[in-house]
Order: structure tokens, then C-alpha cells, then sequence
């Protein structure tokens, strides 16, 4: 004769070990040690932690200058950047401080097609060319077509 046994009895008192297993086994681990924290001022190859301030003209020339190249060569529409106002620092260092410096700052672009819109770009110190210098990554609000910072420029910010 074969007799069927419940399945929410036999289900709860499986949940209930299971739990038991789970929560000795986790009070049991010691927690682990995370990398130790040197600043990048202080590494091997230390940074130095000095970068443009967000107003400063070069690091407007250097969005200028590769958004016209891109807007004419690659998309070919023709848009420029003007100018530039409201600008504000929105971070730095905030991915920590062993990481590569950063300060990344937000502000309105003025185009040439009687817009404004929303720029958040990142000053990176040794990311220019060939790791000499500072370096600049940018997104313009609403012509970010490939989505390399989507959803509208969030991933350029902090």
C-alpha cells in the first residue's frame, strides 16, 4: 500500500532546515578583507589629483572641437556648439580615491540650431592622448544617437 505523504508539511519543514543550514553557515564566515585602499596620490605611478576646473576655456575648446567633428563627419548635420553658461561642478573623486581622478560637471550648450541643451562631461586626469594630460569624455543631452551614455547622458555623470 503506498500512503501519499502532504507536500506543505514536508515542503515547510525542507524551507525550515534549509534556512537553518543557510543562516549557520553565514554566521559562520568571517567577513573578508576587502583591497587595501592606497590613494591614487600616493601609487607606484601616483596621480596627482590637480585637473581643470569645469569653466576652464580648454576643456570647452576640446567638446567643441570633437562634437562639430563628429556632428559633421559622422552624422553629418551640421550642428555646433556656440557657447557655453551655468556651469557647475556635480563631483570629484566620487568613484573613490583610489581611482583615477575625476571631476565631473554639468552645463548648458548653446547650439546653432537656436537650442539649449544639457552637457555632463567628466575631466580625467592622464586620459588625454597617449595617457598625457587631462581628458575629457561628454554627452549632449538628447544627441547621444548610439546610446554610449543612455538614458540621456546619466553614465557621463557621477
Amino acid at each position: 500500500m503506498i500512503r501519499q505523504i502532504s507536500s506543505l508539511p514536508f515542503a515547510l519543514s525542507v524551507l525550515t532546515v534549509c534556512a537553518a543550514v543557510l543562516s549557520a553557515a553565514g554566521a559562520s564566515l568571517e567577513p573578508v578583507a576587502a583591497r587595501p585602499l592606497v590613494p591614487a596620490e600616493r601609487r607606484y605611478s601616483p596621480y596627482d589629483g590637480v585637473l581643470p576646473a569645469c569653466d576652464d576655456p580648454a576643456v570647452f575648446e576640446r567638446i567643441q572641437g570633437r562634437f562639430h567633428d563628429r556632428e559633421a563627419e559622422f552624422w553629418n548635420t551640421g550642428l555646433e556648439i556656440l557657447g557655453f553658461e551655468k556651469v557647475r561642478e556635480i563631483g570629484y573623486k566620487t568613484n573613490g580615491e583610489d581611482y583615477i581622478p575625476r571631476r565631473y560637471c554639468i552645463a548648458r550648450a548653446y547650439l546653432n540650431d537656436e537650442k539649449s541643451r544639457q552637457v555632463s562631461y567628466s575631466i580625467n586626469e592622464d586620459l588625454g592622448i597617449v595617457g598625457f594630460g587631462f581628458g575629457v569624455e561628454w554627452c549632449v543631452g538628447g544627441l547621444d544617437r548610439n546610446d554610449a551614455y543612455a538614458p540621456n547622458c546619466k553614465m557621463a555623470r557621477p
